[in-house]
């Protein structure tokens, strides 16, 4: 165990001239119990670190609080440098533990990399697709070791390194290994370099050594092709489509031909409302952008329906909207006749959503409409991603029950990864989910409040 003795001590270096320096020296001292220096720091005396820091004083001068600010993030970099480096070592370890049993046992909850990731995305409090990313990065900065050591040295941020890993990752090992020397061998070069030039020099140097290599990531790419959904502020959205460049290119030029002849005849719109509003016309195949007969479940108190009360309601895939616009999208679909209401039921003391009336017969169907009313997004904690599979908590193999208060809301990476050995589900009383991961650590997941809980 160390005790952390001057956890934070910033010098400014000052040339033969006289001139300082403007990159700040940050220096840590661990002490131990004899006083003599530690190779290393446990997680308890991080925490000591994390208070010291905290409670770290503001500097006198506007120069001393840019070498601050320079400091803490050269040790931000520092921290994502040993992370990555423990990252491997966990995925290493899990991986041998996982060979070792499937000598003696053939078994089918096996830790692959999901669970890996899983693991990781809850230590960082990160989404489990940001911990596949984490781990990817870990992984691809054994294979760089410049780039390791930039970022290790505080030069490189962890974004900026897992554009390089990104950039070099259809490259042979000996390829990447050229990339990572020309770029981060030198730290000198890496610095007042932005991450837009360090992607084109990354890109022009992966194509001098393999350019087949970059015709066949293209082709892969195009088989990514996607479109998402996520919400922006002010109760709006991104609507993205992922595209090969000629698609998009031809796409946007369309809608920019529909708005110039549009803005030609007087509408009076902006060229980017005319776009949007064209684009959703011709995706949904109505004239008008208001006239779109999508499905939307719109979760809200009688209260706020009633114009009594003005909390805020909640838009399926999307999150909060405030009550007059939720009373607008129930007006507009009821003068159109396309508006229908179900009852949802909430227990009195906890709050929580217990059960829906249903007007379809299909109770399966309606089961998993209630739980993505409830859930409204992935249950496992720090994932938001969309709601693609309703599973029970302990599993129907081990005598759970398919019942609302044993079901869940998951994403399709959240739902494997559960399924893999040592993960442990549990449903709670008030309607919680306590997490239990391979190497014991718990989480607890809640239901978002829902509208009038408060």
């Amino acid at each position: 165990m160390f005790d952390v003795g001057s956890t934070l001590e910033i010098t400014r270096r000052a040339d033969a001239a006289g001139e300082v320096d403007s990159t700040p020296v940050l220096q840590t001292r661990m002490i131990d119990a004899g006083g003599g220096s530690g190779p290393g720091i446990t997680p308890d005396a991080l925490a000591t670190v994390r208070e010291r820091l905290a409670s770290t004083p503001d500097p006198h001068t506007d120069a001393e609080r840019i070498d601050l600010v320079r400091a803490l993030e050269d040790l931000k970099n520092t921290a994502s440098a040993v992370q990555a480096r423990v990252t491997v070592a966990f995925a290493e370890s899990q991986e041998a533990a996982q060979a070792a049993r499937r000598r003696d046992v053939d078994e089918l909850g096996k830790p692959g990399p999901k669970s890996i990731a899983a693991q990781i995305a809850l230590a960082r409090r990160e989404s489990p697709h940001r911990g596949q990313r984490l781990v990817g990065l870990a992984r691809g900065l054994t294979q760089m070791p410049h780039t390791s050591a930039a970022l290790a040295a505080g030069v490189l941020t962890e974004h900026r390194a897992s554009v390089l890993v990104t950039e070099t990752n259809h490259l042979t090992a000996e390829d990447r290994a050229v990339v990572d020397s020309r770029i981060a061998g030198d730290l000198d070069d890496l610095d007042g370099l932005g991450t837009r030039a360090l992607v084109s020099k990354a890109r022009q140097i992966a194509y001098e050594l393999d350019p087949e290599a970059a015709v066949d990531r293209t082709r892969r790419a195009e088989g990514e092709r996607c479109v998402t959904l996520r919400p922006a502020p002010d109760t709006m959205a991104y609507l993205t489509a992922l595209l090969p460049v000629a698609q998009g290119v031809s796409a946007y030029a369309a809608l920019v031909r529909a708005a110039d002849q549009q803005r030609v005849t007087g509408d009076p719109r902006s060229r980017g409302q005319v776009m949007a509003d064209t684009l959703v016309a011709r995706l949904t195949g109505r004239e008008s952008a208001d006239a779109t007969p999508v499905e939307i479940n719109l979760l809200l108190t009688d209260a706020t329906m009633l114009s009594t009360s003005e909390e805020p309601a909640q838009l399926g895939g999307h999150g909060p909207i405030p009550a007059p616009l939720a009373r607008r999208l129930i007006s507009t679909a009821a003068t159109q006749a396309e508006a229908w209401l179900r009852r949802v039921y909430a227990d009195p003391e906890t709050g929580q959503l217990v059960t829906m009336e249903s007007r379809r017969r299909a109770f399966t169907k309606t089961q998993a409409e209630f739980l993505g009313l409830r859930d409204r997004t992935c249950r496992t904690p720090y994932c938001d991603a969309p709601i693609r599979h309703v599973d029970h908590v302990t599993a129907h193999a081990a005598d759970g029950s398919t019942s609302l208060t044993n079901g869940q809301g998951l994403c399709e990476a959240c739902n494997h990864a559960k399924r893999a050995r040592g993960w442990r589900h549990t449903a709670l009383p008030d309607g919680s989910v306590n997490l239990t991961t391979p190497t014991g650590h718990r989480h607890r997941s809640r239901a978002p409040a829902p509208p009038g809980s408060a």
